[in-house]
């Protein structure tokens, strides 16, 4: 057998390995990211005495909703539930606003002092949110906003990171379309309502699913800004679960938290397309 031959037949070989190789390191992460997820499903119906057994197993032997009944008869969770959509969604409506109309200025508009604006807007994303913390409560206690929804969501109307995102999208559109709008007489409002929100829906798509889940996940947020169990949210309420000496029902939690992953899974169905799209086309510049 001569050498080429050899060699060909090794390449051959190597051709119908690495795709197989990869689809298995590709299954392995899958699974690996799947596990703690498969753990929340199925600890959920496990009763209390499966849960706390040693060593533990990954499906129940008796499955049981005991635990989704006790989500409802220890917490107010329907209006936890309500309190999340509530929070979520109205710092997300008005962050998207708020957040497009500085980024369209920044991006589109010449004016003395942008760049200076624009290098403090990044110097802030540098600041921990844990830093502005207590400052952030005092402001809000002192408008009387504890235990409400403008407490909840006023602060967080606007952020230095989605301003930044939509900017460099932005400036990805072509100026040509601004210039021939100027020229027809349209004005800043017209152009940004008609021509560069229409061009950005992907980029505000994925903005507006990074915010709505980030807020429906937080716990810290809502824990300190209520203090009232019925203004709290979903992930603050869980906490409220916490018997005496710390003793956690991990069962009930587990409800809970899947009852709180379905709204995200199936708001991300109905917009993968936007936004794998938006990740796809969005570009820093």
């Amino acid at each position: 057998m001569s050498t080429t031959t050899l060699a060909s037949g090794t390449s051959a070989l190597s051709r119908r390995i690495a795709p197989a190789l990869l689809f298995l390191i590709a299954l392995a992460a899958t699974l690996i990211t799947l596990l703690p997820i498969a753990i929340v499903i199925f600890t959920a119906f496990k009763p209390t005495a499966e849960v706390n057994a040693f060593p533990p197993t990954l499906l129940p032997e008796a499955w049981t909703l005991a635990n989704f009944e006790r989500i409802f008869t220890d917490l107010p969770f329907a209006r936890l539930i309500v309190n999340s959509f509530v929070f979520a969604g109205g710092v997300t409506l008005l962050s998207l606003t708020f957040d497009a109309l500085a980024a369209y200025v920044l991006a589109r508009i010449d004016f003395r002092g942008s760049r200076i604006l624009l290098i403090a807007l990044i110097g802030s994303l540098m600041i921990p949110f844990q830093a502005t913390l207590i400052p952030v409560y005092q402001l809000v206690a002192d408008l009387g906003w504890i235990n409400s929804y403008a407490g909840l969501i006023a602060p967080r109307a606007a952020d230095a990171f989605g301003i930044f995102f939509l900017r460099q999208f932005f400036l990805s559109l072509p100026r040509d379309l601004d210039s021939a709008a100027r020229v027809d007489g349209a004005s800043e409002v017209r152009i940004f309502r008609s021509i560069v929100l229409p061009n950005a829906v992907p980029a505000l798509v994925t903005l507006g699913v990074y915010n709505f889940v980030n807020n429906w996940n937080d716990l810290l947020w809502p824990l300190v800004m209520t203090t009232d169990p019925e203004m709290g949210t979903i992930t603050s309420g869980l906490t409220a679960l916490t018997g005496p000496g710390g003793i956690i029902p991990f069962g009930v939690m587990m409800a809970g938290s899947l009852i709180a992953l379905l709204p995200l899974a199936i708001l991300f169905l109905f917009l993968q397309r936007r936004f794998v799209a938006s990740v796809a086309s969005t570009g820093l510049k």
